[in-house]
Protein backbone atom coordinates (compact mmCIF):
# COMPACT_ATOMS: atom_id res chain seq x y z
CA UNK A 1 0.00 0.00 0.00
CA UNK A 2 1.33 3.44 -0.94
CA UNK A 3 0.40 6.39 1.28
CA UNK A 4 0.06 9.97 0.08
CA UNK A 5 -0.59 13.18 1.98
CA UNK A 6 -1.99 16.42 0.67
CA UNK A 7 -3.03 19.66 2.31
CA UNK A 8 -5.37 22.40 1.22
CA UNK A 9 -8.08 24.72 2.39
CA UNK A 10 -11.64 25.87 2.06
CA UNK A 11 -10.91 29.35 0.71
CA UNK A 12 -13.48 32.10 1.20
CA UNK A 13 -13.87 35.81 0.58
CA UNK A 14 -16.32 38.12 2.32
CA UNK A 15 -17.88 40.90 0.29
CA UNK A 16 -20.02 43.66 1.76
CA UNK A 17 -23.11 41.53 1.23
CA UNK A 18 -22.13 37.85 1.19
CA UNK A 19 -19.57 35.15 1.83
CA UNK A 20 -18.16 33.42 -1.25
CA UNK A 21 -16.28 30.11 -1.45
CA UNK A 22 -13.63 29.15 -3.97
CA UNK A 23 -14.21 26.15 -6.21
CA UNK A 24 -11.64 24.76 -8.62
CA UNK A 25 -12.68 23.26 -11.93
CA UNK A 26 -9.87 20.81 -12.62
CA UNK A 27 -8.57 19.76 -16.03
CA UNK A 28 -9.32 16.15 -15.05
CA UNK A 29 -13.03 17.06 -15.12
CA UNK A 30 -14.00 17.33 -11.46
CA UNK A 31 -14.74 20.37 -9.30
CA UNK A 32 -13.08 20.43 -5.90
CA UNK A 33 -11.47 22.33 -3.07
CA UNK A 34 -7.89 23.53 -3.37
CA UNK A 35 -5.28 20.95 -2.29
CA UNK A 36 -1.95 19.41 -3.25
CA UNK A 37 0.85 17.09 -2.22
CA UNK A 38 3.21 17.80 0.65
CA UNK A 39 6.74 18.47 -0.62
CA UNK A 40 9.90 17.78 1.37
CA UNK A 41 9.76 18.91 4.98
CA UNK A 42 6.87 21.34 4.56
CA UNK A 43 4.41 21.76 7.40
CA UNK A 44 0.74 21.22 6.66
CA UNK A 45 0.13 24.97 6.63
CA UNK A 46 3.08 25.59 4.32
CA UNK A 47 1.79 23.00 1.88
CA UNK A 48 -1.73 24.44 1.91
CA UNK A 49 -0.45 27.99 1.45
CA UNK A 50 1.90 26.99 -1.41
CA UNK A 51 -0.78 24.97 -3.20
CA UNK A 52 -3.33 27.77 -2.94
CA UNK A 53 -0.83 30.25 -4.36
CA UNK A 54 0.28 27.88 -7.16
CA UNK A 55 -3.22 26.83 -8.20
CA UNK A 56 -5.02 30.17 -7.78
CA UNK A 57 -2.52 33.01 -7.41
CA UNK A 58 -4.21 33.95 -4.12
CA UNK A 59 -2.52 34.98 -0.90
CA UNK A 60 -4.52 33.81 2.10
CA UNK A 61 -4.61 34.00 5.87
CA UNK A 62 -5.73 30.99 7.88
CA UNK A 63 -8.65 31.05 10.31
CA UNK A 64 -7.44 29.52 13.58
CA UNK A 65 -8.91 26.32 14.94
CA UNK A 66 -10.27 24.62 11.82
CA UNK A 67 -8.54 21.44 10.64
CA UNK A 68 -10.27 18.44 9.16
CA UNK A 69 -9.23 15.25 7.37
CA UNK A 70 -10.46 13.37 4.34
CA UNK A 71 -9.16 9.87 3.66
CA UNK A 72 -9.79 7.92 0.48
CA UNK A 73 -8.24 5.61 -2.07
CA UNK A 74 -7.74 7.39 -5.41
CA UNK A 75 -6.40 4.20 -7.02
CA UNK A 76 -5.89 0.56 -6.15
CA UNK A 77 -3.04 0.21 -3.66
CA UNK A 78 -3.03 3.91 -2.79
CA UNK A 79 -4.36 5.47 0.42
CA UNK A 80 -4.56 9.26 0.54
CA UNK A 81 -4.99 11.61 3.49
CA UNK A 82 -5.93 15.23 2.86
CA UNK A 83 -5.76 17.87 5.59
CA UNK A 84 -8.02 20.88 5.05
CA UNK A 85 -7.84 24.25 6.76
CA UNK A 86 -9.99 27.36 6.42
CA UNK A 87 -8.42 30.36 4.69
CA UNK A 88 -9.54 33.91 3.94
CA UNK A 89 -8.61 35.43 0.58
CA UNK A 90 -8.35 39.21 0.53
CA UNK A 91 -9.12 39.26 -3.19
CA UNK A 92 -11.14 37.29 -5.72
CA UNK A 93 -8.67 38.07 -8.51
CA UNK A 94 -7.35 34.62 -9.44
CA UNK A 95 -4.88 33.10 -11.87
CA UNK A 96 -5.61 29.42 -12.56
CA UNK A 97 -2.60 27.11 -12.79
CA UNK A 98 -2.84 26.02 -16.45
CA UNK A 99 -1.30 22.58 -15.85
CA UNK A 100 -4.08 21.52 -13.43
CA UNK A 101 -6.93 24.03 -13.20
CA UNK A 102 -9.32 24.90 -16.02
CA UNK A 103 -11.11 27.67 -14.10
CA UNK A 104 -11.78 29.10 -10.65
CA UNK A 105 -14.98 30.56 -9.21
CA UNK A 106 -16.00 32.24 -5.98
CA UNK A 107 -19.59 31.19 -5.29
CA UNK A 108 -22.16 31.55 -2.50
CA UNK A 109 -22.38 28.46 -0.29
CA UNK A 110 -25.33 26.73 -1.96
CA UNK A 111 -23.93 27.23 -5.45
CA UNK A 112 -20.49 26.03 -4.33
CA UNK A 113 -22.05 22.92 -2.80
CA UNK A 114 -23.89 22.17 -6.06
CA UNK A 115 -20.70 22.65 -8.06
CA UNK A 116 -18.63 20.14 -6.05
CA UNK A 117 -18.20 16.74 -7.66
CA UNK A 118 -17.60 14.71 -4.51
CA UNK A 119 -19.78 14.40 -1.41
CA UNK A 120 -16.67 14.48 0.83
CA UNK A 121 -15.85 17.96 -0.47
CA UNK A 122 -19.44 19.09 0.11
CA UNK A 123 -19.24 17.82 3.71
CA UNK A 124 -15.97 19.64 4.33
CA UNK A 125 -17.41 22.83 2.84
CA UNK A 126 -20.52 22.56 5.05
CA UNK A 127 -18.35 21.96 8.15
CA UNK A 128 -16.12 24.91 7.29
CA UNK A 129 -19.10 27.20 6.76
CA UNK A 130 -20.63 26.15 10.08
CA UNK A 131 -17.32 26.69 11.88
CA UNK A 132 -16.82 30.07 10.22
CA UNK A 133 -20.32 31.29 11.16
CA UNK A 134 -19.69 30.28 14.78
CA UNK A 135 -16.19 31.77 14.75
CA UNK A 136 -17.32 35.14 13.36
CA UNK A 137 -20.22 35.29 15.85
CA UNK A 138 -17.74 34.77 18.68
CA UNK A 139 -15.79 37.77 17.36
CA UNK A 140 -18.97 39.85 17.15
CA UNK A 141 -18.95 39.85 13.34
CA UNK A 142 -21.66 38.78 10.90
Amino acid sequence: MRYEKSCGAVVFHDTDTQRLYLVEHMLLGHTALCKGHVEGEETEYETAQREILEETGLHVSFVPGFRTLACYSPAEGVQKEVVYFLARADSIETTPQPEEVSSLEFLPLEEALKAMTYEDDRGILRDADKYLRSYTRSLGQS
